[in-house]
């Protein structure tokens, strides 16, 4: 999964961001590689990385627990978006539950 977002925010002709990491956009082939699907919602960006321009999103449907802080604080919309994106997967991999069922019981920290 990182190598793909590697690729894509990297090495792919033009930048790619995603904007829509989360574990329904994981897809598993036969021998358990993970391949990211869904770029429905990605941005594509000229390669120029000296000075990107990054244009304003509209309208953008986001998923709950995935919204990197970027968005709600309106400020430049960069890959980073995409790797808070798959912090969370990971986070959620390890913990065994989904974010948005994630509460601390008093004293868990």
């Amino acid at each position: 999964m990182a190598k793909g977002l590697a690729y894509v925010h990297h090495e792919y002709l033009e930048w790619v961001i995603h904007c829509n990491v989360k574990p329904e956009n994981i897809l598993l082939d036969g021998e358990f590689k993970s391949k990211i699907s869904n770029f429905g919602l990605a941005k594509l960006f000229q390669r120029d990385r000296k000075n990107p321009e990054f244009p304003e999103f509209s309208c953008i449907r986001l998923t709950k627990g995935y919204m990197a802080p970027e968005w709600a604080l309106n400020l430049p919309i960069t890959e980073k978006v995409d790797v808070y994106n798959y912090g969370v997967v990971i986070l959620e991999l390890v913990k065994g539950i989904r974010l948005s069922n994630w509460v601390l019981e008093d004293g868990e920290e």
